[in-house]
């Protein structure tokens, strides 16, 4: 692949209470160099994926690391890479949140208690002993273009409803030992942080995520399955961080397969089996003109950005 555009997917828990005034010249900073992507910033840390020219992007980390405007919270910030010959996003955005990824419970933060950090090289170890209860934290479309071997699947639409299916589906008295793994890290350490406060004794969650064990880990020694999805224009990866084979869904953000995209009811921009029937009127005409655009953008040999 050509090594055009590094795209790098960060997230660091620390205190941040004068999160708000990082904004602007975080903004600025990025869109001044060709970064594009998005950053959110709460007061529990900060958390995005952005791409651009390696000079640019190498420039934001030290930026951020050693600029006096962010007062050394982010000296030990880590980052995940990866590469493509296209600009996987359209713009830059710094947003400002209440929480960096959104679990909805008050008080949970892994600054203050956190499960064991398990390194990519030790992970299959982890998840191989029996007394093991191996869950995907991620959402339902996620899970199903691809996961660790055995792992159980909470059927959640978003990171909010983790908690209700701990509730529900998991006991400290019974399961003693629980392992943990999301995309990049973040949301398992979260949610480690939640069920530690729950009362589990023993919880591990994959340090760095599955980019880190897809980037690390030999495809011959390797228990994932599939490939995983990626917030971005790639849709999915395999091992070693390259590009997969599913497309996307505009309508519904679904991921699709080569097999879905054969099907009647996938019409580009506008459907796919897993929406098809489930828009009202006003939304298909809004997809229809939009896909028009695009048709008229790309014979015009430029990007439509909406």
């Amino acid at each position: 692949m050509q090594r055009t555009y590094l795209t790098t997917a960060m997230y660091h828990f620390v205190s941040l209470p004068h999160f708000e005034a990082l904004r602007e010249p975080l903004l600025q900073f990025c869109m001044s160099r060709e970064i594009k992507g998005t950053l959110l910033l709460a007061d529990e840390g900060i958390n995005g994926t952005i791409a651009g020219p390696e000079k640019s992007i190498l420039e934001l980390l030290h930026y951020l690391k050693h600029d006096a405007i962010f007062e050394g919270n982010f000296k030990s910030l880590s980052h995940k890479e990866s590469w493509s010959d296209k600009h996987p996003f359209y713009r830059m955005k710094v947003k400002l949140k209440k929480e960096i990824v959104t679990l909805g419970i008050p008080g949970v933060s892994p600054t203050k208690v956190v499960g064991t950090y398990v390194k990519p090289q030790d992970w299959n170890a982890i998840i191989s002993d029996p007394e093991v209860v191996l869950i995907d934290t991620r959402n339902d479309y996620e899970f199903a273009i691809g996961t660790f071997k055995d792992a159980i699947n909470p059927k959640t639409t978003t990171f909010r409803e983790f908690p209700e299916y701990v509730k529900t589906h998991l006991d400290p008295k019974k399961h003693k030992r629980v392992a943990m793994f999301c995309t990049g890290g973040i949301r398992c350490e979260k949610a480690s942080s939640f069920m530690m406060n729950e009362g589990f004794e023993e919880v591990f969650h994959l340090e760095g995520g599955i980019l880190k064990y897809l980037e690390e880990v030999k495809p011959e020694e390797s228990l994932w399955q599939g490939e995983c999805f990626v917030f971005d224009q790639r849709v999915a990866i395999k091992h070693g961080l390259e590009v997969g084979h599913y497309d996307q869904c505009f309508a519904c953000r679904y991921p699709l397969s080569k097999d879905d995209m054969k099907s009647d009811k996938y019409t580009p921009g506008i459907s796919c089996p897993n929406c098809f029937g489930k828009h009202t009127p006003d939304k298909l005409k809004s997809l229809s003109e939009r896909q028009k655009q695009i048709i008229l953008a790309k014979a015009k040999g430029i990007n439509h950005i909406g």
